[in-house]
Parts: C-alpha cells; structure tokens; sequence
C-alpha cells in the first residue's frame, strides 16, 4: 500500500493535467525519460573523469 506522502503526490499529478489519468501517465513518462537521460550523462562524466585521473597517475 503506498504511503500517505504518495498518494498526496498521485492525486496533486493528476490534478494537475485535470484529472487526466493518461495525460498524467504520459508526463510521470516523459520525466522519467528526461531524468534517465540526466543519469546517462552523469554516469558518463563521472566515467570519463575517473579514466583521466587514471591516465594521469599512469604517467
């Protein structure tokens, strides 16, 4: 069962696209996509920084 906090949270998303439970899917998706991305990059900035210090000790 979800907690309080989060059913707060679903009924505050749908109301916001006016009780639109697919409009409300859709934008849950669309941030989840934009935060999967966000993710992507800091994996690979943290992965390329992690290969350059790794050079430099190398040298």
């Amino acid at each position: 069962m979800a907690s309080k906090r989060t059913e707060m949270a679903i009924e505050k998303i749908v109301a916001a696209c006016d009780g639109n439970m697919r409009g409300a899917l859709e934008a849950l998706l669309l941030v989840n996509e934009h935060l999967e991305a966000e993710l992507h990059q800091l994996y690979a900035a943290v992965s390329f920084v992690g290969r350059d210090e790794y050079c430099e000790t190398m040298h």
